[in-house]
């Protein structure tokens, strides 16, 4: 496996398994590597896969981020219903609070998703 951060220790998802790739088109990840796993620098906490919809593209487009449209400059695709990507804890959970959450991949989330989404909230939503 290619990894651009040798220094991350293997990652678990929240099941206490081994992290699944959650995605690779497009790449996804903090790491841009497929994985939802993160490391101090990621802000976001990039650590839970999902499965878009058009419903949370749209979501994410009213609040502030658009990832359907295309960004050639970042080698980004855009988004469409059914890929796999990464979404940032806290954002969906605010997707949940609004009724918007995309489906969760147990899987291929990342275990420090579970210091801002519960295990119970995440398997209720899981795809």
């Amino acid at each position: 496996m290619s990894d651009s951060s040798p220094s991350l220790p293997p990652s678990l998802n929240v099941l206490g398994e081994p992290l699944e790739v959650c995605g690779c088109q497009p790449m996804t990840g903090w790491f841009r590597d497929g994985h939802c796993r993160t490391n101090a620098a990621d802000l976001g906490r990039h650590s839970v896969c999902c499965v878009v919809t058009e419903a949370f593209l749209r979501y994410s487009a009213a609040q502030g981020n658009d990832l359907s449209t295309p960004a050639p400059a970042y080698d980004f695709p855009g988004l469409q219903p059914g890929d796999h990507w990464c979404v940032c804890a806290p954002r969906w959970l605010e997707a949940y609070e609004d009724g918007m959450a995309p489906p969760v991949r147990l899987e291929a989330t990342e275990d420090s998703a579970l210091d801002v989404i519960s295990l119970e909230l995440l398997r209720a939503n899981a795809a």
